[in-house]
């Protein structure tokens, strides 16, 4: 499955960019109607067409089979790593080192394709990837980051527990030190992605008391170790073209070198500066499922015709067409500035949770009023926006609900943290 990255008069090509700019075209077509293109240079642009490219080559002739089916396509993995979305900002140790902004307008152009892919950029990268390179031993980094970049090997990060969700303090997975310095690891996590695919888990366990942050600690375990047993969760509504996991861990033993070693990964901080990177990669990625279900709903209205006359020319449709493209404009304008924030190394908790809780609602909303503009059709995977609604109500839940997000911003306006019951 060889694709040709830099293909003449490609999408993604210097020749097609330059065809942008005679024709004084947006490289985000035609839901920019506030001039986003203006503000990427051209090698983000050149980044965000390649992607695209690779979306369009080899997603979305497949993705409505593979959704149908509940199928993640394990051969694309390879082709994701030459492709250099694998921990895409990432420095050293044979990882990309782009900026935010190349990987945020690369998440979009994932998540224009399926929601579930950009997904598996985002747990192998935001999750396994930064753990490691933030709270990582030389060797830890050494040994699992130039594979996983490359997409030779696949990585998980486990966290949530079937009673643990949105408070990850109260997990009960837990890790003992013996005598002799090796860990015993023993507990569950669920909603885990990849789980089953992975050749490396980050678990979280811990070390203290139920309830005491501070004593959350990582470790880094090769899923072929005894004890390890991940599976994956079906029937599922959304996000069907990934895969989602239980994972089992009964008396894993590791050997002390396991443990992340870093003052940052002591307590709940090593985790949530993680979700942080995951969070901020939702942010721009739920702006390509809302662009893909907006182009979806034009081109069909332009081409459905009903009572004499295409849908777009009633009122009611350049309405919901009209205010579709303003809420992905502004969700856009805020992952720019977010992204730009990132790569001044600005970003603070509570500016990620505002793009991830305002622009996904965003999407969702978008992705509904598309598919209701396609009538009966868009109850089909013959279009697009049904099955992004359905991804996104995932996206919704994953790294923090929105009452996460907005207990984080209350506690920054207020100075009071409220997450927990009075």
């Amino acid at each position: 499955m060889a694709f040709p990255l830099s293909a003449a008069n490609t999408p993604g090509s210097v020749a097609y960019l330059e065809g942008l700019s005679r024709t004084s075209d947006s490289f985000l077509g035609r839901v920019d109607v506030t001039n986003l293109h203006s503000s990427f240079s051209e090698e983000e642009k050149q980044t965000a067409l390649k992607v695209r490219a690779f979306v369009d080559s080899e997603i979305r002739p497949n993705i409505a089979e593979w959704f149908d089916s509940a199928h993640f396509p394990r051969e694309i993995i390879d082709e994701l790593g030459k492709l250099g979305v694998l921990g895409m900002y990432i420095k050293g140790h044979g990882c990309p080192g782009r900026s935010r902004v190349e990987y945020g307008l690369a998440a979009q152009e994932l998540e224009a394709g399926d929601s579930g892919l950009r997904t598996f950029v985002s747990v192998q990268g935001s999750l396994a990837m930064s753990a490691i390179d933030k709270h990582g031993s030389e060797e830890q980094k050494s040994e699992w980051l130039p594979r996983l970049a490359s997409g030779e090997a696949v990585g998980c990060f486990g966290l949530t527990e079937p009673t643990a969700g949105s408070d990850p303090a109260r997990m009960t997975t837990r890790a003992i030190q013996e005598p002799g310095g090796d860990w015993v690891l023993n507990g569950m996590k669920r909603w885990i992605g990849l789980a089953n695919l992975a050749d490396v888990a980050i678990i979280w366990a811990q070390t203290g008391e139920v309830g005491d942050a501070r004593g959350v600690r990582g470790f880094v375990v090769p899923t072929d170790t005894p004890g390890f047993v991940a599976t994956p969760i079906t029937q599922k509504l959304a996000m069907r073209a990934s895969v989602q996991c239980d994972i089992d861990l009964n008396n894993v033993r590791l050997p002390e070198s396991a443990l992340l070693p870093a003052d940052s990964a002591v307590g709940l901080k090593g985790p949530l500066k993680c979700l942080n990177e995951a969070r901020y990669g939702i942010a721009w990625g739920v702006l390509g499922a809302a662009r893909d279900s907006f182009n979806a709903a034009l081109d069909y209205t332009s081409e459905r015709t009903q009572f004499g006359a295409p849908l777009t020319h009633s009122q009611i449709t350049q309405v919901k067409l009209a205010d579709m493209a303003v809420g992905i404009n502004k969700g856009f304008h805020t992952a720019i500035h977010i992204g730009r924030l990132a790569d001044q190394g600005k970003l603070t908790p509570e500016i990620i949770s505002a793009g991830k809780l305002d622009n996904t609602r965003m999407a969702i909303d978008v992705a509904r009023g598309a598919r209701a503009m396609l009538g009966g059709n868009g109850a089909t995977l013959d279009y697009s926006p049904f099955r992004h609604a359905a991804n996104l109500e995932a996206v919704r839940t994953y790294e923090g609900t929105d009452e996460v997000h907005q207990l984080t911003l209350g506690r920054s306006l207020t100075g009071v943290g409220a997450f927990a019951l009075s």
